[in-house]
């Protein structure tokens, strides 16, 4: 069983503060970010990093406390909708990717050696990210009534907001009707899969700042090499791809199920690409030129098949201490 590991014992009063200031951070940078529109999404994703450090330095009760008081500040300061949101999106999420990373268990249960703690495995724990995502995309549309008429409105202001800055620009009606029918999927595609990649980038940063204090328990592991997607994650990408054939609200649901856990493949291929890179020549040009066609759709596809083709669950062992508690989650 997979037991919940503090990284030093603390008491409430150490604890209960540094949850209360990381729930008013979080609120803060979530509020700056309906103020600074040019990196709103940057500035969102960051909310959830105060939570994690909390979480990866001060254990749950200090995600649990910031998580909290992040809701609440929220629900007073703007509305309770505001507060749900930034739950769903990132003070949640936040809290149960600590939790994960807290999981350790005696490397011996998995045939491992004596004396060694085996942490829960990075491929679950961005499994678990990609089927948060997954779900909170799904509960937003339900929300706010997405579909193909909320869609085609935003095509048509998006015509028109073209038009005017081009007299000359006059769309096909057939092309425009097909953008139509191929936005109400791509769009909840790509919402995913970006928040996917920048809810684990807060992750990552969370893990670099922990791990430079003596807080830090889990062992700051080689990304290049332990970050791979769990070979289940096959098969809930295959069944997003099958569900978007289905059309209506079953393709809608498959496209966020396909752009969350694609989103997942992806960070694991570019992982894979700096680790099949390491000490060659070509490796910084190469690793350049990736990220930065990246951006187009054949070249993102490859480096998304490089991270299907590499599937597998490393697990990062440290010596157990004496004086860890045996609390079984």
């Amino acid at each position: 069983m997979w037991q919940d590991s503090e990284t030093v014992k603390t008491s409430n009063q150490t604890v209960l503060p540094v949850g209360i200031l990381a729930g008013v951070v979080a609120t803060l940078l979530a509020l700056g970010a309906m103020a600074q529109l040019s990196f709103a999404v940057v500035i969102y994703a960051a909310s959830a990093l105060p939570i994690l450090i909390a979480g990866l330095g001060w254990g749950n009760r200090a995600a649990i406390t910031a998580i909290i008081t992040a809701g609440a500040l929220g629900a007073l300061m703007v509305s309770p909708p505001f507060a749900a949101t930034m739950a769903v999106f990132t003070l949640v999420p936040a809290g149960w990717l600590s939790h994960l990373a807290n999981l350790a268990r005696p490397a011996s249960e998995i045939g491992g050696p004596d004396r060694l703690l085996a942490w829960y495995p990075l491929s679950d724990i961005l499994l678990h990210l990609c089927g948060l995502v997954t779900l909170g995309m799904i509960a937003l549309g339900v929300v706010i009534g997405y579909g193909p008429d909320l869609t085609n409105e935003l095509v048509d202001m998006m015509t028109t907001a073209f038009q005017a800055q081009d007299p000359s620009f006059a769309p096909d009606p057939e092309s425009l009707a097909q953008t139509k029918q191929m936005f109400v999927l791509m769009l909840p595609m790509v919402q995913a899969g970006l928040w996917v990649l920048m809810l684990f980038a807060a992750f990552y940063i969370a893990i670099r700042v922990v791990s430079r204090s003596a807080r830090a328990l889990r062992p700051r592991e080689d990304m290049p090499s332990a970050l791979r997607m769990n070979r289940n994650a096959l098969f809930v990408l295959l069944g997003g791809i099958l569900l978007t054939f289905l059309g209506g609200v079953p393709a809608m649901i498959g496209a966020t199920v396909f752009g969350a856990f694609a989103g997942g493949f992806l960070m694991a291929g570019f992982a894979s690409l700096h680790f099949r890179s390491k000490g060659k020549d070509w490796r910084l040009p190469v690793l350049v030129l990736a990220y930065i066609s990246s951006l187009l759709v054949l070249p993102a596809f490859l480096i998304l098949v490089l991270g299907l083709a590499d599937t597998r669950r490393a697990v990062a062992l440290t010596p157990a201490r004496d004086d860890q508690p045996e609390n079984p989650s």
